[in-house]
């Protein structure tokens, strides 16, 4: 331990210096503890990702695109094609869609999973969830296993295969 007695050492003046290595001292074994110790208190469930890219969607026939707003007095508004529908008549014509394609394969075990219609939903982006959960819902218990969402890209920006 050194001791500084200020410059020419013919001065009586005591050093208003703070001395920071105690100061120093703490912050390092605080840091190291901190270092030691997030480590620990962090748990995550190791997962992958899945690795998203722009597809553009081919459209078939057999396909059902579904508009999803909401109406002028906060109700959800969903549209069938064209055609407003409500929940009910939404699931009613869900059901009538997919017995009429399954009939039109010959039955149920000639379907495969290529063959089965997908839903496509066009969703406001100012539209509620509860809007766009209830419609996922009717068209996945009236039958229909796929369910994907429309969107459009930001203009200007690229997409690309991964």
């Amino acid at each position: 331990m050194a001791m500084s007695v200020g410059p020419g050492g013919g001065d009586d003046k005591p050093l208003s210096d703070i001395n920071t290595t105690p100061l120093v001292d703490v912050m390092l074994v605080l840091l190291i503890i901190f270092l030691i110790a997030v480590p620990v208190v962090v748990q995550t469930v190791e997962l992958q990702l899945p690795k998203v890219a722009f597809e553009p969607t081919t459209t078939k026939p057999e396909n059902v695109s579904l508009s999803v707003t909401t109406g002028s007095d906060g109700s959800c508004a969903v549209f069938w094609n064209m055609t407003k529908v409500d929940s009910s008549d939404l699931l009613n014509r869900a059901v009538a869609k997919l017995e009429s394609d399954i009939k039109k394969a010959g039955g149920v075990e000639n379907m495969t999973p290529e063959d089965m219609p997908e839903v496509h939903i066009r969703g406001d982006i100012n539209t509620p969830y509860r809007c766009i959960g209830g419609t996922i819902y009717t068209m996945q218990r009236a039958g229909f296993p796929k369910v994907g969402f429309i969107s459009e890209p930001e203009p200007g920006s690229t997409t690309q295969r991964l």
